[in-house]
């Protein structure tokens, strides 16, 4: 028992995060099992990723060294794409419908049409290609950041910050199990028709049959709207960018500079490159609120049951 409780005292909260939201998964595959396909191979997945975690917490503490503490760190980040594609194979069995419908009207409710059709008057290939680049980065804004206070050895800012980014991660993706939706460029608009309706100049085409791998609809995929992952509310995007905006601003750091007015352009881009409505996007506010809010008192939490003092904006 005692050595069991030395092995929990080695996780960082974002460990904790990674373990609580695994056991979660499992418990959604057990309780759905004769609707999610591959069930038991998911449950073996997320027994051996909480698993990594605690090993990776003791292997960092009981060798201390610059490997083992970078594992420690950036293990999250396949993580993150890793739990993306286990909610795929999850939320259409367990939810079935999708909920378009009602983000289109409540978007056709505070602006009197669609606002991607609004925003069409205003697209040129320039515009297109830049916004399509920016949106593309996501993935890496969190990553820029945590080598930027890695680079300052900010340490406990590191650890804030991945832990409020990944437990960000997990509360979007258990939104989309509450309303899932595919967006506009399947509903309101031609998908296969997107790349001629909205040209871009080099990269766009490419850039979204990236995007559009990354949901499981690679080029030549037939119905791609009754396959593409159901992750539209809340914006990830949305919610991820404005998260890392608050803490660059929030720690003070430089950075700040670059992610105001990329992630700016970045969240912009979800509704005029047709992946998101609005609502979405207030949606996402909404959870990335919650998130900056809750974090800091978990992460606290946390940092007393392991004896460690708390952490405070204003001493940073």
């Amino acid at each position: 028992m005692v050595k069991a409780k030395e092995y929990v005292r080695h996780l960082k909260a974002f460990d904790v995060v990674v373990v609580a939201f695994y056991i979660v998964l499992t418990l959604l595959n057990i309780i759905f099992h004769s609707r999610v396909e591959h069930w038991w191979l998911w449950i073996i997945i997320n027994m051996g990723t909480i698993l990594l975690a605690f090993t990776l917490a003791y292997l960092e503490t009981k060798y201390e060294n610059k490997f083992w503490i970078s594992l420690h760190y950036w293990y999250i980040v396949p993580l993150v794409l890793l739990t993306f594609k286990e909610i795929y194979f999850m939320v259409k069995p367990i939810r079935i419908y999708d909920y378009d419908h009602i983000f289109i009207s409540i978007d056709r409710w505070m602006f009197g049409t669609d606002p991607t059709h609004l925003l069409y008057k205003i697209s040129t290939p320039v515009l297109t290609e830049i916004l399509q680049i920016i949106y593309g980065m996501f993935y890496l804004l969190p990553i820029i950041f945590g080598l930027v206070l890695l680079r300052k050895k900010r340490f406990i800012e590191m650890d804030f910050s991945m832990f409020t980014v990944f437990y960000g991660f997990c509360l979007s993706y258990l939104g989309y199990f509450l309303l899932p939706g595919i967006g506009p460029r399947f509903t309101l608009h031609d998908f296969s028709a997107l790349n001629t309706q909205l040209p871009g100049l080099f990269l766009t085409n490419i850039l979204r049959d990236f995007v559009n791998i990354g949901e499981s609809i690679p080029p030549g995929t037939p119905n791609p709207a009754e396959i593409v992952q159901r992750d539209i509310f809340p914006s990830g995007h949305t919610m991820i960018t404005l998260i890392v905006i608050y803490l660059s601003v929030k720690l003070k750091s430089r950075s700040k500079y670059f992610f105001v007015p990329v992630g700016s352009l970045l969240i912009f881009s979800t509704v005029y490159l047709r992946y998101h409505y609005v609502i979405d996007l207030i949606g996402g506010l909404a959870f990335m609120i919650f998130t900056v809010w809750s974090a800091k008192y978990i992460f606290n939490w946390w940092r007393k049951q392991i004896g460690k003092p708390e952490f405070h904006y204003d001493k940073d």
